[in-house]
């Protein structure tokens, strides 16, 4: 009888333990029913994804509980976005929570490109840990930066005691996390260096298994010339390329789409790692000073505040900037928009005609050189520059190791008239050129967003899902997926992402920013 009993409340416990264990939450946060592109590029799957401590733990099919479940039938689960080209180097401050990345899909950016970053990087992550970011940031060291705290804007060749210095900081970069080095090579004062000075940097960061990111020296008249000093960079230093914002800009140039990525292909096959990265529009953005000679800005501000006030110098300024604009094919500035004029806030938005009429000036191309030099004086102005070709950009999209990227900062919404890459360069590569055009696939797609620009950064954890992988995760719907946002009307959030992970942490909960600020620092291979 004892024994009857004895087994009959064994038996029970054993059955309330078991009952106990089954209702306790298995994972921190469990993703059903979803379709599944893990960012290899293969055919999707459906499968269930746990998570827990920040991680992927589990995929497949779980009948586990979660302290929070997901419901992601008729949904795409993916790796979160990596975009490889960002600026957000004095945004992070002001909007840390990053929404237009975080709505686009992007869970760790690359900055520091176009040779423009922080100098003293182990500083720069401490203040980013500090801040704490949405999403996750890794940066290369910008040339012009270097070059800069050493030489100041100097229009020369380096000394071999500068050359030195700048070695040492970009050595230093390496070590304090940086994953490569960046150039932008017609930005003062890097447009003043010479491939050797560039190909020794190169050399500094391929010690420490970084990457050579460069806006190139030309992407015009000269852009095949531009490329093969990019890929003669990589074969000299033997470090790994990607060329910037790839493109061949105004009307004489448009159709060499063919024979710029034929350089690319040839670069490959002949050993060099060298890879691409675009935004999916057809207008580019960057500072006003670009319409003038790079000679002007030798020297520093004060040379240059010299020759805008000299008469003599001024008239040859004026005369080369619309000199170029004729070999452009163009009668006047009405290509180039306003997009950020500290001075005058009102004339975001206008082209730099309107902006001249409003100035009450003649509509002509020296007058309107004369009116971009008065706001160069004035602080200068971001710009949005149309001079590409709807082919072109196609041609270069179809290019299997292109990656999508932005080439934004951090927006601060309704500030300004930013492009709309800034806001929806994933949705507007999902939305018009996946599901409208079918350019290419959506598998190929979320490879060239996720694992590819994972593998070229070395972001080793990052970009697939896998196992043991950082729970940087996306929900969305591919059918509705889009980019709101427009030239004339860019604030606008993209839509069709409903949950946003990063580092296991739901960022974004059926399509709202919850707020939750659990990025991290990502450093390169050289970090100690």
């Amino acid at each position: 009888m004892k024994n009857r009993m004895y087994g009959g409340w064994l038996f029970a416990a054993l059955l309330f333990a078991s009952v106990t264990a089954q209702a306790q939450p298995v994972y921190d946060l469990l993703i059903r029913n979803g379709r599944v592109y893990d960012g290899t590029g293969n055919s999707w799957f459906n499968a269930d994804i746990g998570i827990n401590g920040g991680r992927i733990v589990f995929i497949g099919r779980a009948a586990a509980t979660a302290v929070r479940v997901i419901d992601a039938r008729g949904l795409v689960v993916s790796p979160g976005f990596v975009d490889v080209h960002t600026h957000i180097e004095g945004d992070e401050k002001h909007v840390p929570t990053a929404d237009n990345f975080i709505h686009d899909g992007v869970t760790s950016v690359v900055t520091g490109n176009c040779g423009m970053s922080e100098v003293d990087l182990a500083r720069w992550f401490y203040t980013l840990d500090s801040i704490g970011m949405s999403v996750n940031v890794a940066s290369l060291v910008g040339h012009n930066d270097v070059r800069r705290a050493v030489m100041g804007d100097a229009n020369r060749e380096p000394s071999a005691s500068e050359m030195q210095r700048m070695e040492d900081l970009v050595e230093q970069a390496m070590k304090d996390g940086a994953v490569g080095i960046s150039t932008g090579l017609i930005y003062v004062p890097g447009t003043y260096s010479k491939p050797g000075e560039v190909i020794a940097l190169a050399k500094a960061a391929a010690k420490h298994g970084g990457v050579y990111a460069s806006h190139i020296r030309n992407e015009g008249d000269q852009v095949t010339e531009a490329i093969e000093e990019a890929v003669n960079i990589g074969r000299e230093a033997k470090i790994p390329v990607e060329i910037s914002h790839f493109k061949v800009t105004y009307k004489p140039n448009w159709g060499r789409s063919v024979k710029t990525l034929e350089q690319i292909v040839k670069a490959r096959e002949e050993g060099i790692d060298v890879t691409i990265d675009q935004y999916p529009y057809v207008a580019s953005s960057t500072t006003l000073n670009t319409t003038l000679p790079t000679w002007v800005f030798g020297g520093g501000p004060d040379s240059v505040r010299y020759r805008l006030k000299k008469k003599k110098i001024r008239a040859k300024i004026v005369n080369e900037m619309v000199e170029l604009l004729r070999h452009k094919q163009l009668e006047d500035y009405s290509y180039a928009l306003i997009a950020m004029y500290g001075k005058d806030t009102t004339l975001n938005g206008k082209t730099i005609t309107e902006a001249n009429i409003i100035r009450g000036k003649k509509h002509t191309a020296e007058d309107e050189a004369e009116t971009i030099l008065e706001m160069v004086g004035e602080g200068s102005a971001q710009m949005v520059y149309f001079s590409m070709n709807e082919d072109d950009l196609a041609h270069f999209m179809k290019y299997p190791f292109n990656m999508p990227a932005s080439d934004a900062g951090i927006a601060q919404f309704g500030s300004g008239m930013p492009h709309p890459r800034t806001y929806g360069t994933n949705a507007r590569v999902l939305g018009r050129y996946v599901r409208e055009k079918g350019l290419i696939t959506l598998g190929e797609a979320i490879r060239r967003m996720t694992s590819l620009p994972a593998g070229k950064f070395q972001l080793q954890d990052r970009g697939l899902l896998r196992v043991g992988m950082a729970a940087d995760i996306l929900v969305f719907d591919d059918r509705t997926v889009s980019d709101p946002s427009t030239f004339q009307k860019p604030h606008a959030y993209s839509t069709g992402f409903h949950y946003v992970i990063v580092n296991g942490q739901v960022t974004v909960d059926q399509g709202r920013h919850t707020g939750v600020r659990s990025g991290r620092v990502l450093k390169g291979p050289g970090a100690r």
